[in-house]
């Protein structure tokens, strides 16, 4: 075990599956041609002449899944991971405890793990042809303020916001989630998500952050297989909303605490509401939480690795099984 690192493991009976797997959906071909050859040396021992002209497939998504051996709903629950993250932020917390996956598996949900556009083993391609700007990664810094762990300015000392539920001793950890990301995919990210939902068939999606976005995209491109979304904390909406694609579906929107620490903070609950209220325009159910209104203090962005995640899945299932039923 690395220094510093605290392992907190919760011990629960075994889970009993049926299947797992994973597979990869979408994406496109390209060639690439004009760059010079090189020569590269792979192990100590292995060097070659190394051409990068050829043909390339990119652009596709990566799901890995999980069926209990006791299925209690009959729609699959597909996560969909935030900006610059991975599907790796659902299966553990931080500081080491059970991530949603094995909470939702347990509630006896089909889960589907995705790590989309150029996330994860999803793969990314370095060839400007491809995608013209380069990729931000989020620092440290960032995440701090960013994600409402604390203010900016109390982020040398490791000073939270008082009655914070993130796990901060394990901030280190938690950085280490933080994979490049194109700004200009979403058309790209939209598009390997539903190649996923074509292999998965009818659904709910449970998105976070820019998740959100894709989420709800996918739900006008493709509202035969998305019967559902969950939102936490979505930062980004669809454009358009189509009766026949909301009507009669549930959509549950979950905000944490500290929301007016930052403007953008502010920005983005005033868009999700108003969001909100055109899905139940158009006939859809919708719920939301805003988890400190309901006596639910602390929660940071990151409900699923808080320290109260486990209460927080409980309580999606709940709503799930009443409302998704």
């Amino acid at each position: 075990m690395p220094a510093g690192q605290e392992i907190n493991q919760t011990f629960s009976p075994p889970l009993a599956l049926a299947d797992f797997g994973s597979f990869y959906a979408g994406g496109r071909q390209v060639r690439i041609e004009g760059r010079p050859p090189r020569e590269i040396a792979f192990t100590r021992t292995a060097s070659l002449p190394y051409d990068p002209n050829g043909l390339y497939h990119v652009e596709q998504a990566y799901v890995q899944y999980f069926i209990p051996a006791e299925r209690r709903h009959p729609l699959p629950l597909v996560l969909l991971h935030g900006g610059g993250m991975t599907g790796a932020m659902w299966e553990q917390t931080p500081d080491g405890r059970p991530g949603w996956v094995q909470h939702f598996l347990r509630q006896g949900h089909a889960v589907y793990v995705v790590d989309n556009v150029e996330r994860g083993r999803a793969g990314w391609t370095p060839f400007e042809e491809v995608w013209p700007e380069p990729p931000i990664v989020r620092n440290a810094e960032e995440s701090w303020s960013l994600f409402r762990f604390g203010h900016a300015s109390d982020y040398a000392r490791r000073s939270a916001f008082d009655g914070q539920r993130f796990p901060v001793q394990a901030f280190d950890s938690f950085i280490r989630h933080a994979v490049p990301r194109w700004l200009g995919n979403n058309d790209a990210a939209l598009a390997g998500f539903c190649a996923a939902l074509e292999r998965i068939g009818p659904c709910l999606v449970l998105a976070h952050s820019h998740g959100g976005e894709v989420a709800y995209r996918a739900l006008q491109a493709r509202p035969d297989l998305v019967q559902g979304v969950i939102g936490i904390e979505p930062s980004g909406f669809s454009e358009a909303v189509a009766p026949a694609s909301v009507a009669g579906k549930p959509f549950l929107f979950v905000y944490g605490d500290y929301l007016d620490a930052t403007p953008l903070w502010t920005r983005l609950c005033q868009a999700g509401q108003a969001y909100a209220e055109q899905l139940a325009a158009h006939g859809a159910h919708v719920a939301t939480w805003r988890l400190a209104d309901m006596g639910i203090a602390g929660n940071s962005h990151m409900p699923m690795m808080d320290d109260n995640s486990d209460d927080i899945a409980a309580r999606i299932g709940g709503w799930i099984r009443a409302e998704a039923a």
